[in-house]
């Protein structure tokens, strides 16, 4: 067995915490030796303010996960590209779409992995609802992406700033898996987005949209629901439909409740990141970042009442 592999943590926030930290502790693949993270501790691993303090410490380390906000990641990424370690991008992978593409030439050029990874693409329903479309003719895809920010993201300012998405930090977890459902390109035609008038992003948008086949997808993202969160993306078919919920832990064909592996979306993502560092392979897709971005171009902005959270 090759040794594991040393990585690094940028930014310890909530999905550090909850999803990555926890995988990286049941991990063989990976070796968790360091973290960079302002003001923050780990039990028993160094952690520095900065990621360039940790690329100067001498602490051997093969890779990094950058964990922080998309609006402070291109630096960071750019930093540690350069220092010849390999990048794995928490979604979204940039403020920008520019930004990724930049730091996958600068990746080429230094023969390091760049991953953009979108994790619910490894949601246990994705690849089997991917295979059984592949033989359907798809005829209509509906998204309803709908959860409490106050639960999920409260007193989290940087959703609210530019480069920080607004609903579409959650929505473009759907968007990543529509991306990849559908084997050809996604244009957006219309669409509304509802910005708070104390707000630079939206609180809720919706969309529709082509694929370059024609096949109509509407989408309803809105992060006003309160209780449960509803995380569904419907494919009808010249067959049956397909279901994916709860954002893809579950799969339903034709009402049938399908039996899905136990393994979660983050163990099954660091998998393919170490795979793309053993080939040193580049995996960097924006096609979900870009309709985001095509969001902002191509739909109306409706300005609503104030949103205030618990930081106020």
């Amino acid at each position: 067995m090759s040794p594991a592999l040393r990585i690094a943590v940028v930014g310890l926030g909530r999905i550090a915490h909850d999803q990555h930290l926890p995988t990286l502790a049941a991990s063989t693949q990976f070796e968790l030796v360091a973290a960079a993270s302002p003001g923050a501790t780990l039990p028993g691993i160094p952690v520095f303010q900065h990621v360039d303090e940790l690329l100067e410490s001498g602490i051997p380390v093969d890779a990094v996960a950058l964990c922080q906000p998309p609006q402070l990641r291109f630096a960071a990424a750019a930093s540690a590209i350069r220092a010849g370690k390999h990048v794995l991008l928490e979604k979204p992978p940039g403020a920008t779409v520019t930004e990724v593409e930049m730091l996958a030439a600068l990746a080429a050029r230094g023969a390091t992995t760049l991953f953009a990874a979108w994790h619910s693409r490894h949601a246990p329903a994705v690849v089997h609802a991917r295979t059984w479309l592949a033989a359907r003719r798809v005829q209509s895809v509906a998204i309803r992406w709908q959860e409490d920010v106050r639960f999920w993201h409260g007193g989290q300012q940087r959703i609210w700033h530019p480069g920080g998405l607004g609903v579409f930090d959650p929505g473009i977890n759907a968007l990543s898996i529509a991306t990849l459902l559908l084997p050809e390109p996604i244009r957006i035609v219309e669409g509304t987005l509802k910005v708070p008038a104390n707000r630079s992003t939206p609180i809720a948008a919706e969309l529709h949209m082509r694929s370059a086949g024609g096949v109509p997808i509407h989408a309803v993202f809105d992060w006003r629901c309160v209780g449960e969160p509803v995380w569904d993306i419907e494919v009808k078919t010249d067959a049956e439909s397909v279901l994916l919920s709860q954002g893809g832990a579950r799969l339903q064909i034709g009402g049938r409740e399908c039996e899905l592996e136990s393994e979660g979306e983050y163990p099954r993502l660091y998998r393919r990141f170490a795979e793309l560092i053993a080939g040193r392979h580049i995996d960097a897709d924006v096609a979900p970042l870009r309709l985001v971005a095509d969001c902002f171009l191509r739909c109306a902005s409706q300005a609503i009442e104030p949103f205030h959270d618990h930081a106020g």
